[in-house]
C-alpha cells in the first residue's frame, strides 16, 4: 500500500508558527504534526510513504520517506499537488492520501483500511464537539457532508445552510482501492482544464470538488465513520487551543496522544 501526504501549502493561517517552516513541521506538544502521522502509519505497517512538499520543503527532514516538491505550490491546490506524485502511484496497490495538518489515532486509520469501496474517506460523526471548541460559530468553517443509504457520501465540501446539512466532518484522509486507481488518475486527466470547480480553476481545485466528480458519476464513495480521535491544526488559534487543553488535561476528550 502506498501513502501520499500532501504538504505543499504555505499554512498562512498558522503564522507566525509557519514563518520559517511548513505546516506539517509545526510542533504540537513538542513533536511535529508529520511525526504523529508517520508513527501512526508505521504502527499499521505502512511505510511506503511519499510527501509532496512545496513551501519550505527543505525543512521536511528527519524521516525515512520520499519527498518531492510541487514547484507551483504557491499557485495550485491539493489535487494538483497529489498528481505531482503520479509516478509514485502504483496502479496495483491501494493508495492512502492524507492532508498534512491532521493527527489521527490508529483506530481511525484502521477503520478506513477496512473499507472495500472504490473510494473511502474518514468521516467524524462527532465533529461538532471539536468544532464548537475551536470556534464561536462552527458553521463558519464547516462544510456540507450528506450521506445516503447510511454509509455513502452524496455531497461534500459545499457551504452549509444549516447544521442538518453536516452529517459528519470530512477529515482529509482518503483511501483509493487498487483496481480503481487507473480510473481515479484518468478522471483527473480527462477533466476540462478550462472549467471551474466550485468556483476554483482546474489548478486550484479542492479535493472535495474532485471527490464530488466521482459521486456525480455514480461511483460509490464510502464514509468510514469515526467518533473523534483526531485533530485538525489549521490555524494559530487551533494550535494554542490544543496546548491549553493539554495543560488542563482536556485534550484527551478529542484524541489520545
Amino acid at each position: 500500500m502506498k501513502v501520499i501526504i500532501l504538504a505543499a501549502g504555505s499554512g498562512n493561517r498558522l503564522k507566525p508558527y509557519t514563518n520559517d517552516k511548513p505546516k506539517c513541521m509545526v510542533e504540537l506538544l513538542g513533536k511535529p504534526i508529520l511525526q504523529y502521522q508517520v508513527e501512526t502509519l508505521n504502527a499499521l505497517g505502512l511505510d511506503d510513504i511519499l510527501v509532496v512538499g512545496g513551501y519550505h520543503v527543505e525543512k521536511i527532514k528527519g524521516f525515512k520517506f520520499k519527498i518531492i516538491k510541487n514547484e507551483q505550490y504557491d499557485c495550485t491546490n491539493m489535487v494538483s499537488s497529489l498528481f505531482c506524485a503520479e509516478d509514485f502511484i502504483n496502479r496495483n496497490e491501494d493508495l492512502i492520501i492524507s492532508y498534512s495538518d491532521i493527527i489521527f489515532e490508529k483506530e481511525v486509520l484502521e477503520n478506513l483500511l477496512k473499507s472495500n469501496a472504490p473510494i473511502a474517506i474518514s468521516v467524524d460523526k462527532n465533529w461538532s464537539n471539536l468544532w464548537q471548541t475551536r470556534m464561536e460559530n462552527p458553521l463558519d468553517d464547516a462544510e456540507t457532508l450528506k450521506i445516503k443509504d447510511e454509509i455513502y457520501v452524496r455531497e461534500l465540501g459545499k457551504k452549509p445552510k444549516n447544521i442538518q446539512e453536516i452529517e459528519g466532518q470530512y477529515m482529509g484522509l482518503i483511501k483509493i482501492r487498487s483496481d480503481f486507481i487507473s480510473e481515479f488518475c484518468n478522471t483527473w486527466h480527462s477533466l476540462d482544464k478550462k472549467d471551474t470547480y466550485d468556483g476554483q480553476d482546474f489548478k486550484n481545485m479542492y479535493m472535495t470538488s474532485f471527490l464530488q466528480v466521482f459521486i456525480n458519476r455514480g461511483i460509490k464513495v464510502e464514509a468510514a465513520f469515526t467518533n473523534g480521535g483526531w485533530l485538525e491544526i489549521d490555524t494559530k488559534d487551533d494550535l494554542e487551543l490544543y496546548h491549553s487543553l493539554h495543560e488542563n488535561n482536556k485534550l484527551d476528550m478529542f484524541i489520545k496522544l
